[in-house]
């Protein structure tokens, strides 16, 4: 990356969901200023990025080649397990990525580039039991998981703000629920919205199958959230090391709400099932952040109703199946 451009910078996990989307929020954002290097662990072509470099974040010698090679100011480090699911079904593997691949890329940053920004994207997951006081949480609430996914986002998130005593420039990042076209059906608002897709095209029963519908969820478009990121690039010049921003719009939605905000959206008539292999033990009734944080530290607020959000979902996954 050439030397005159204020913002390199390397993202990890760039063929996941967020990816392109942080990629667009960086180009606007910090304007012309800027090159990215797209990682993951799969490289090759990619329809927003061109091209994606192979990088796995849990070998650490590629991690430290990685870094010494393209000397970035910033590192986004969106890499992770991103499902609970998939998560929970291996355990061991999700710690090994959320865990040991931060740890890998915040030790080469340290020894290969220390004054380049790490931007840790984490979970507002974390918060996990404290969500029960049922107020709005900011970063100051304790970190309680209550899964294997959100505790190795805690471990990650934890063992970096320690390492930010010695000297590593990281900002904690924990978003809340997003969602947006391109999302899996590993995610409940897509699992909803290609249900009603696939029954709009006669190739399902006209029944949703369903967990726990009144749960409440803090949920933003992944276009502010990842606008949030590229604002932490933008103003990281201002920032202290070892802030933690909450990512969140500050409003719960009942996940009954937005089935049935989809529904209507939908030509055919559906009805509801509750599947209970849907169902998690472990729900919580309600999370909600705050991110009063990033609104006054960043200049961030979310710009587009969740509404618009659910719509572009739905014709979305109705594309989608239309080219099954």
């Amino acid at each position: 990356m050439a030397d005159t451009l204020t913002h390199r910078i390397l993202m990890t996990g760039a063929s996941g969901f967020v990816g392109p989307y942080v990629s667009e929020a960086l180009h606007r954002v910090c304007s012309r200023d800027i090159a990215v290097v797209a990682t993951s662990k799969d490289g090759g072509p990619h329809r927003v990025f061109g091209q994606i470099d192979a990088l796995d974040v849990t070998d650490k010698v590629a991690v430290l080649e990685a870094i010494a090679r393209h000397r970035p100011t910033h590192v986004v480090h969106l890499a992770a397990v991103a499902a609970l699911g998939a998560a929970q079904a291996d355990p061991q593997n999700t710690w090994r990525i959320h865990v040991q691949g931060a740890l890998n890329v915040a030790h080469a940053i340290l020894e290969k580039a220390p004054e380049c920004w790490l931007l840790h994207v984490g979970s507002g997951l974390v918060y996990g039991e404290s969500a029960k006081a049922g107020l709005p949480l900011d970063e100051s609430a304790l970190l309680a998981p209550v899964d294997d996914y959100a505790v190795t986002k805690a471990a990650a998130d934890l063992a970096l703000g320690a390492l930010s005593r010695h000297g590593l420039k990281c900002i904690r990042l924990r978003p809340f629920n997003h969602t947006g076209p391109g999302q899996t059906e590993s995610f409940a608002v897509p699992a909803f919205a290609m249900q009603i897709a696939r029954i709009e095209a006669g190739l399902a029963p006209p029944v949703i199958r369903v967990g726990n519908l009144d749960a409440e969820r803090d949920f933003l478009d992944a276009r502010d959230v990842a606008s949030a990121y590229a604002r932490v690039v933008l103003n990281s010049a201002d920032l202290k090391p070892n802030t933690i921003f909450n990512v969140a719009s500050g409003i719960s939605w009942r996940m009954g709400d937005i089935l049935e905000r989809l529904l209507a959206q939908s030509s055919v008539k559906i009805v509801t099932e509750q599947d209970s292999m849907r169902l998690r033990p472990s729900d919580l009734p309600r999370i909600v952040g705050d991110a009063t944080r990033a609104r006054t530290q960043l200049g961030w607020t979310p710009k587009h109703p969740f509404e618009d959000t659910l719509a572009a979902v739905l014709e979305d996954c109705r594309a989608r199946v239309a080219l099954a």
